[in-house]
């Protein structure tokens, strides 16, 4: 049966109003399931990013709120050397801006909406610091530093050092990166600071020899998900490490991650978590 213009256009005015009243609403947050960790540390990737922006300061907050023992964060250099929290080298993906990060000072960073790409209703939500951060969060919920990129980020390890020499508590603070020399050279710098490796397909799987010189100097081997053996964990786990496992976005990963024994689980989704099931809250 064809419509009518006049049912037509009362049809398309039905479904624009819904959408904006989506949109004043704001973002409905995805329904998930509740899974117990039974003192499994959870950590929250790029803060809740399941539920606001990622590495924004509205992402680190909901997962506070949510009860994560962690945030997860990534950090690159901009032009006038400030460790930034951002997970690309550029801006184009999460932002209303475009160009590499390396390229662009602080000031400019600045001026970019961080959050309108995510859902309408974070718009104005700013790239951070990592010593924004810091100095709001550090004695809220652990933090996971990553190193994106050092090859690309030189002299990163020694700026990263320097600001974290500034704090004085910082027991619940570990360092990360998929470049092994770059953890190697973190415990270097700061040897009472916990580094973790983490492993994706490209290093799997760790031969004994791999794992015993990562024991040197990494307190935890943290693994993507698709790739974690009980082999893996076991052998981690016989060298006295332990192994976080990410990303989890399915609730079936969370099973796996949960049934191979890991030490943390890091998602997306923080309100899968039992938020009185951790141990060591804050």
């Amino acid at each position: 049966m064809r419509m009518t213009s006049r049912a037509l256009k009362a049809y398309l005015l039905a479904i624009i109003g819904i959408a904006s009243l989506t949109l004043l609403i704001g973002f409905k947050e995805k329904p998930t399931p509740s899974f117990e960790l039974q003192g499994t540390i959870s950590v929250a990737h790029r803060g809740a990013s399941g539920y606001a922006p990622e590495n924004t300061m509205a992402a680190f907050q909901k997962a506070v709120d949510h009860g994560m023992d962690y945030i997860e964060l990534d950090i690159h250099l901009s032009k006038d050397n400030q460790l930034v929290i951002i997970h690309d080298d550029k801006v184009n993906r999460t932002t209303n801006g475009s160009g590499y990060v390396r390229d662009l000072t602080l000031e400019e960073l600045k001026k970019l909406d961080a959050g309108s790409k995510f859902n309408p209703s974070f718009k104005g939500e700013q790239i951070i610091t990592l010593e924004e951060l810091l100095d709001t969060m550090l004695h809220q919920i652990g933090i996971i530093i990553e190193i994106k990129e050092p090859e690309a980020n030189t002299g990163i390890e020694e700026i990263l050092a320097d600001l974290i020499k500034q704090y004085n508590n910082t027991n619940n603070v570990i360092i990360q990166s998929v470049n092994f020399e770059s953890m190697k050279k973190m415990h270097e710098l700061l040897p009472k600071i916990p580094v973790a490796v983490l492993v994706s397909r490209a290093e799997h799987p760790l031969s004994s020899h791999q794992l015993n010189e990562i024991a040197t100097y990494a307190t935890y081997v943290n693994y993507n998900i698709r790739y974690l053996r009980p082999r893996d964990v076991e052998e981690i786990h016989k060298r006295d490490k332990k192994v976080m496992t990410w990303t989890i976005r399915e609730p079936r990963k969370m099973r796996k991650a949960l049934n191979l024994g890991v030490d943390g689980v890091i998602t997306d989704y923080t309100k899968w978590i039992v938020e009185n099931d951790h141990m060591g809250r804050k």
